[in-house]
């Protein structure tokens, strides 16, 4: 069962997409942030895929702040990480208050900018048990005053992380994701990257086929599943 709840943020109301599932619980409970496309119709896929799995899924919507445009660049411009980590945490308060949820059994996905987002939140909420981190760039930049930079806040991740990567992606490139991945390694962060050669970038997006490799986002989905039922749990 899926749902659109508006949960009320910095002033602003936050449009959050919930997707639970079926029995009593309470489950385990994940984040879904949104890639540059927002909550679309690929975002609510996955939740709706996870909630099928056993997870409460949710996705709240980062745009809110501002009037929404088309050009992803002004889009990505009106982002500020303060702001995004106060919005996931009102998501879950909301979730955790309306759904039957299990508040230590809690993880956090993204693709893309959510990737990156994901990254940031697991750095800045320490409640977070699981990460799975999908071809996020743009990691060692903070957007906005007052926070490290998702890149400077592993250190605070208190559970294991997955990724998935293409090498044939520019951004983050291949040598970004070494740097990731060292980087998680010094900290002590237990870590499962999977990088495929035949893959670029959104290779799991399957609304955009131009980029969409099915061998691929099948691989990683399977093992993104078997990494969230193996670290939180499912029902």
């Amino acid at each position: 069962m899926a749902r659109t709840d508006t949960v009320t943020v910095g002033g602003s109301p936050m449009a959050t997409y919930i997707a639970s599932p079926a029995g009593d619980g309470p489950h385990p409970a994940i984040v879904v942030m949104c890639h540059i496309g927002g909550v679309d119709a690929f975002t609510k896929d996955r939740c709706d895929r996870l909630a099928a799995e056993g997870f409460v899924a949710f996705a709240p919507d980062i745009f809110h702040y501002h009037d929404w445009t088309e050009d992803r660049n002004e889009r990505r411009a009106t982002l500020r990480d303060p702001r995004m980590v106060a919005d996931i945490e009102a998501a879950l308060a909301h979730v955790e208050a309306v759904e039957k949820v299990d508040g230590n059994r809690l993880g956090i996905l993204g693709h893309c900018l959510g990737g990156r987002t994901a990254l940031l939140g697991a750095g800045a909420i320490p409640r977070f048990r699981a990460l799975a981190k999908y071809y996020g760039g743009r990691t060692t930049a903070s957007w906005g005053e007052g926070l490290a930079s998702p890149f400077g806040l592993i250190a605070n991740i208190k559970g294991p992380v997955i990724g998935f990567f293409g090498n044939l992606d520019e951004g983050p490139s291949p040598a970004d994701v070494d740097m990731l991945e060292a980087e998680l390694r010094r900290c002590g962060v237990p870590v499962e990257f999977h990088r495929y050669d035949v893959a670029g970038h959104a290779f799991q997006d399957h609304t955009e086929p131009a980029r969409y490799h099915q061998g691929a986002a099948e691989d990683a989905w399977a093992k993104t599943l078997a990494f969230f039922r193996r670290t939180l749990g499912a029902d």
